[in-house]
């Protein structure tokens, strides 16, 4: 089965396509990448998909009610809605550092629930 992709490794955009091929590097071929980077991404794409994850916290003491955070790296597609229920139990305590963990490995994704701003 061949995939259609809009790659998002760099700003060109390329339209990949993507199909299973146990004669081809890796296990897929993929065509209409321009560099190095849409080939990667097809690959990540159809195989373990992730994604860095944004939100927000509540936060106790400042003057905004909530802390945008994100996650230190790139967690497992198919874990976005867990991540999301720890996520909205979270409360932060003013002063908070841009960059500062509020979660460690959160559900042992090896990424960590970072503050994206300072508050």
């Amino acid at each position: 089965m061949t995939r259609e992709l809009v790659c998002i490794g760099c700003p060109m955009g390329c339209r990949l396509e993507v199909e299973e091929d146990a004669g081809a590097d890796g296990g897929w071929r993929v065509s209409g990448s321009t560099c190095a980077r849409g080939r990667a991404y097809a690959v990540q794409e159809v195989s373990a998909p992730v994604r860095t994850l944004t939100s927000t916290v509540r936060i106790e003491g400042a003057r905004l009610p909530r802390l945008p955070v994100r996650t230190s790296a790139p967690v497992p597609k198919d874990r976005l809605e867990a991540c999301m229920a720890v996520i909205d139990r979270v409360t932060a305590r003013h002063p908070v550092a841009m960059g500062q963990v509020l979660v460690r490995d959160l559900l042992g994704t090896g990424a960590d629930l970072i503050a994206s701003r300072s508050l």
